[in-house]
């Protein structure tokens, strides 16, 4: 008897395998006919039950790994048809009147937090740290984008979890928590001493001016505003999403917002008390700063025990570094550019307004990347779903007009920008922040350079987050880092562009004082 045409056979008859075409085996598979007809007989029957049940459990196992591997096992959660379903469920299920009911309560509350933090910054622009060592200045949208770089990273990375089954079980929850959290901490140390240095080298390449102990006091003052932001925020967000998740609201639409409604108050707050305590003990400068920076980078071994640990952190762990460490190079560059401005008169007022801008721009494209990445782990793996990525270069009307949800949220974010600008202006000139009158030609040019931040930024996202896709990359570990990074840049050029304009046209009524 021929041993080939048996699993065929067993598939056929245990209904798990391929239906038998006439037409689609070759030579060999054409002849089990005579054969099983001879392989039931009373004779071979117990032994065909036992290969077929073998065989079926064998296979039952393999696709309860791979589900178990995709997230969608949770057979006994009720809301299996929305989360674990094949089809992307909740995205295609909301409309613009929902997505926007979702994301203006976040979007407000990050927004009055970026008021915050420019009322602040308006303030220590004045301290004796910032005026003596300027390259705090620099430090600034660098360690403000790391609330893109990392919190904004790791909530989109939650909420897709989240979303896709992979935070259903206490064991998944805690594991999917430690890792994450030990993940950005090390990123966050890393990142925070690279940033100190670019800080050292943008603010040292313009006078050819280099001071030892200034350098120490940024290094210390970046990794230790760093290390505790993203300890403090890290704690938040995992509150955020497991409190989403618990209410029925899409974290996606909640969760990066809200880690910048606190993010850049908590991280400009930091930056400054720190750096304003180290600066008083300047005269003992020799050992105190460097001890601080010893303290934390110390602790990195801890982090990375605890980080690869955790599967979906080990990844990130080792191939994570490219997008955060260009992103802080990027955030750098607009730190360059506020540190040369925000001391001439001619850009009075800029300073509270920076913190603005840049951070509502970055919410919604990382509101925008978010969702986005979230459709396509629904529909499958980075890489897979070729269909699912679209041309190459995505042409304005197929991203903000095309009826898919993607196309739809991307409209939603984009007409909240106006009118939430209008309430943190009001907001802000209610408060007597930025030493500058509010006229309508500086809030055309406001609201110009706004909307034409976050045009950008939404039209890239829709480019990059699929084009990261097709090339296997995780567009929550990849993209938003990216994008923040562009949104600081990007917004405090055009607002100094915009002041520059203003100034030429003599529009600027300024009261610059302490």
């Amino acid at each position: 008897m021929s041993s080939k045409p048996e699993p065929k056979d067993v598939h056929q008859l245990n209904g798990t395998g391929p239906a038998a075409s006439p037409c689609s085996s070759d030579g060999p598979g054409r002849e089990p006919l005579a054969e099983t007809s001879e392989f039931l007989g009373p004779d071979g029957a117990g032994v065909e039950v036992v290969v077929i049940e073998s065989r079926a459990n064998a296979k039952g196992v393999r696709e309860e790994d791979a589900l178990l591997e995709n997230g969608s096992q949770s057979n006994e959660s009720d809301d299996v048809s929305t989360d674990h379903g094949p089809a992307p469920p909740s995205p295609l299920k909301e409309t613009s009147f929902s997505i926007g009911l979702q994301v203006l309560f976040p979007f407000l509350l990050a927004g009055f937090g970026t008021v915050a933090a420019g009322m602040v910054l308006d303030i220590v622009q004045h301290w004796e740290v910032f005026q003596k060592v300027t390259e705090v200045f620099i430090l600034v949208p660098a360690l403000l984008g790391l609330k893109g770089n990392l919190e904004m990273t790791l909530a989109s990375r939650l909420s897709t979890a989240a979303n896709i089954g992979h935070m259903d079980t206490p064991k998944e929850l805690w594991r999917m928590i430690t890792g994450n959290m030990a993940l950005i901490q090390v990123q966050a140390t890393v990142v925070g001493f690279l940033a100190s240095i670019a800080a050292v080298v943008f603010g040292w390449i313009p006078d050819g001016h280099f001071s030892i102990p200034h350098a120490f006091l940024l290094c210390a003052s970046s990794v230790a505003t760093a290390f505790i932001a993203s300890l403090v925020l890290g704690m938040i967000m995992i509150g955020v999403i497991i409190g989403s998740r618990k209410i029925g609201i899409n974290p996606d639409n909640v969760a990066t917002p809200i880690a910048a409604s606190l993010g850049d108050l908590i991280t400009l707050a930091l930056l400054s008390g720190i750096s304003w305590g180290l600066y008083l003990e300047k005269d003992n400068w020799q050992y105190i700063y460097p001890l601080v920076c010893v303290f934390f980078v110390a602790l990195l071994p801890v982090w990375v025990v605890l980080a690869r640990r955790s599967p979906a952190t080990r990844e990130v762990l080792y191939s994570g570094w490219e997008p955060v460490i260009i992103a802080m190079a990027i955030s750098s560059v607009g730190g360059l550019i506020l540190d040369k401005t925000v001391s001439d008169p001619n850009f009075a007022g800029m300073a509270v307004f920076t913190p603005v801008i840049n951070g509502v721009g970055g919410n919604l494209v990382a509101v925008q990347a978010s969702r986005i990445s979230t459709f396509l782990h629904m529909n499958g793996m980075p890489g897979e779903n070729s269909e699912q990525v679209p041309r190459r270069c995505p042409s304005p009307c197929t991203t903000f007009f095309s009826p898919d949800v993607n196309s739809r949220s991307a409209r939603v974010l984009f007409l909240l920008v106006v009118p939430g600008h209008l309430v943190f202006l009001y907001t802000i000139s209610c408060m007597q922040g930025g030493h500058t009158t509010l006229t309508l030609i500086f809030i055309i040019f406001y609201m110009t350079a706004a909307l034409l931040q976050v045009l950008t930024l939404l039209y890239i996202a829709d480019w990059m987050v699929h084009w990261m896709w097709g090339r296997g990359l995780d567009p929550d570990n990849f993209s938003i880092p990216y994008l923040t990074a562009l949104g600081d840049l990007l917004g405090t050029g055009l607002l100094a562009l915009s002041f520059h304009v203003l100034w030429l046209i003599g529009d600027r009524d300024t009261d610059v004082g302490d």
